[in-house]
């Protein structure tokens, strides 16, 4: 089992930062990567940003350049979001495997 807690989501203007942060716990020796998605209103859920337990990261076109995810080589993986846009509004989750977390509301106002 692998718990996942996100934090760090919020109100932001348009142009502004915030730092997501996913805390894993449980056996998280088995974690080879986490993902960050998100979820806006009626829309389906999308892969945002990747990161492998050896750093390697990916990056959805959409945030390419503006998001960097990141990890403390322990149990937590960041999302610095950077330039944010109204159409960044969303819940955020983390995952991996089959575990999610509930997730963080980032609000992007224009």
């Amino acid at each position: 089992q692998v718990q996942l807690v996100e934090s760090g989501g919020g109100l932001v203007q348009a142009g502004g930062s915030l730092r997501l942060s996913c805390v894993a716990s449980g056996f998280i020796s088995n974690i080879n990567l986490i993902d960050w998605y998100r979820q806006a209103p009626g829309k389906q859920r999308e892969l945002v940003a990747t990161i492998t337990r050896g750093g390697t990261t990916v990056y959805a076109e959409s945030v390419r350049g503006r998001f960097t995810i990141s990890n403390n080589a322990k149990n937590t993986v960041y999302l610095q979001m950077n330039g944010l846009k109204p159409e960044d509004t969303a819940v955020y989750y983390c995952r991996t495997a089959n575990y999610w977390g509930q997730g963080t509301q980032v609000t992007v106002s224009s």
